[in-house]
């Protein structure tokens, strides 16, 4: 029978170069050149000139492919044989027809290192297969892309029947197909390889990340300790969290602490902010849209909620949420499924919520603003986050902690000059904005800072009005009673009751009985700005 070579390499290279897995490509080419050229197994290797090792990559019998990792090192005689054979540019020596594996020098080694059970790494052979190869007649094909070698291939035939010169011709044709799927799938393992290794990577330095910018909570052995012991109890469950506390309190970072302590750590945190989108998009934000949903939808949008999935989602400001947007939520908590905007199938969601507010939401309730059966949902596991006046310990470590931070940031020198008389002005203030007012008060005090010492004296004339605001007397609790503060604070008072004026009638000079050259110098010394400085520094114009 006469074969039509053209539609028989057509067929055949559709069917190497169909697949990337290339176990399924060789078998569905065995089975298609089997009609042609007696065949019932397929083997696939790269050989290195260099180190003389073959390895068997991938296989086919008439049940299916197989992948396999079987390595061998030839001996001098079949190294010599494969260097002829592979350099050799006469495209007529592609194929080598062996008729006994016993007594080739290049198959001789093949057999020596195969057990009868195993291939190595643990990959099993059926004896049947092994009697195949040992038994049968065989091809050998090299495959060559323009002068490089990038493998061989096997054609076996356990019946015992010869190969004929006209086998080899129509194996021959399908060198180059069998040298470009083998080629693209080297590539592929690279490439799957190298991701692999990318994805480990970014996994360590998600690791590093977090423990060098805030895995470690300041204060966690002092003022927050009640809190970390409740960390530590939650975080390796699913429960939902509700964080309460002033603003400032660092509720944002309790959550991460959460979320790295768990067993979701992997997966991603996605964090919302209630307040900051806009109503009418909080909906699509969360549970994303179809394409078409509404005006402006011109392609599908995944929601936070589906890039939180195997992972946890932080909603800040849950009181923020209008109506709309809690009805959506409760059903999440309770079905953990949703529907995108202009979907019609639920989407199941693994994802953990955590919450944070500091807004009373009892009191929300009883003014039906949030509803009472979400706030149970939520209120599973509340955590109240201490103001940091209730925490004056750990005022210390936080501004240390927040002078190297901010000295990285702004490219300074870190300032390691605090005085005690300054420390004692920082724990004698209330810190109404608690942790976020401390971080904002050292990154002002550096942008002011001029030498290597760190004042606060905003602060000081900040702490006057509150107390006078409280009818507290000056003299009274937490004010450091060494003499240049005192006198920097009673400056500080007399400045701000003139608004910065220095000489003239009703000056800050005339009131405290000095000249004003001197009270110049003075408040120089003191590091109190006057002037435009003044306004500037101390008005609380920012």
């Amino acid at each position: 029978m006469t074969t039509d070579i053209n539609l028989f390499f057509r067929e055949a290279t559709l069917r190497i170069c169909g697949s990337l897995e290339i176990e399924y490509a060789l078998w569905q080419c065995l089975l298609y050149i089997r009609k042609f050229i007696p065949a019932d197994f397929l083997a696939i290797t790269t050989y290195d000139l260099d180190s003389g090792i073959s390895k068997i990559i991938a296989g086919a019998r008439l049940s299916g492919g197989m992948r396999f990792s079987f390595e061998t090192r030839a001996s001098a005689n079949a190294r010599a044989i494969m260097e002829n054979w592979y350099k050799n540019p006469d495209r007529g020596t592609h194929v080598r027809i062996v008729d006994d594996m016993n007594k080739d020098e290049v198959f001789r080694a093949i057999l020596g290192s195969v057990d009868k059970n195993t291939f190595a790494e643990g990959v099993k052979v059926e004896k049947e297969t092994f009697n195949m190869m040992v038994q049968g007649k065989i091809m050998q094909m090299r495959l060559k892309l323009g002068e490089t070698m990038v493998g061989t291939l096997i054609v076996l035939d356990p019946s015992g029947q010869s190969y004929t010169k006209n086998h080899s011709r129509l194996l021959s044709l399908l060198n180059e197909p069998f040298a470009i799927a083998l080629s693209n799938y080297l590539r592929y393992q690279e490439v799957s390889k190298l991701k692999d290794l990318l994805t480990d990577d970014n996994r360590y330095l998600h690791t590093e990340l977090r423990r060098i910018s805030g895995e470690e909570i300041v204060g966690a052995d002092f003022g927050l300790r009640d809190v970390m012991d409740l960390i530590y109890q939650v975080a390796p469950l699913d429960s939902p969290v509700l964080l309460l506390g002033e603003t400032g309190t660092g509720k944002e970072v309790i959550a991460n602490a959460i979320h790295n302590s768990s067993l979701r750590k992997a997966g991603p945190l996605i964090k919302v902010n209630c307040g900051a989108i806009p109503k009418t998009l909080l909906i699509s934000e969360l549970f994303g849209h179809e394409k078409g949903a509404f005006t402006g939808a011109v392609s599908c949008k995944r929601g936070r909620f589906e890039r939180a999935e195997g992972g946890t989602i932080f909603f800040d400001e849950i009181g923020e949420l209008s109506i709309d947007a809690q009805v959506s939520l409760l059903r999440v908590l309770q079905e953990k499924e949703f529907e995108r905007i202009g979907g019609t199938n639920p989407i199941k969601v693994n994802t953990r919520i955590i919450a944070a507010t500091h807004r009373n939401l009892q009191e929300m309730i009883k003014q039906e603003t949030f509803r009472e059966d979400l706030y149970f949902r939520l209120n599973v596991f509340p955590i109240m986050i201490p103001p940091l006046r209730d925490r004056k310990p750990d005022i210390p470590p936080l501004v240390h902690h927040f002078i190297r931070k901010k000295s990285q940031e702004m490219g300074k020198a870190s300032i390691d000059g605090i005085t005690q008389n300054t420390m004692s002005s920082l724990l004698a203030y209330n810190w109404p904005g608690n942790v976020r007012e401390l971080e904002n008060a050292i990154e002002r005090a550096l942008i002011l800072c001029e030498g290597s010492e760190l004042r606060f004296p905003f602060l000081l004339s900040a702490s006057y009005q509150n107390m006078q605001e409280q009818g507290i007397p000056n003299n009274t609790g937490g004010n450091s009673l060494e003499l240049d503060c005192v006198v920097s604070e009673h400056i500080i008072k007399v400045m701000e009751m003139t608004k910065g004026r220095v000489q003239g009638k009703g000056g800050a000079a005339e009131l405290l009985n000095m000249n004003p050259s001197t009270l110049r110098k003075r408040m120089k010394k003191l590091r109190i700005q006057f002037g435009q400085k003044w306004k500037k520094s101390y008005s609380g114009d920012d």
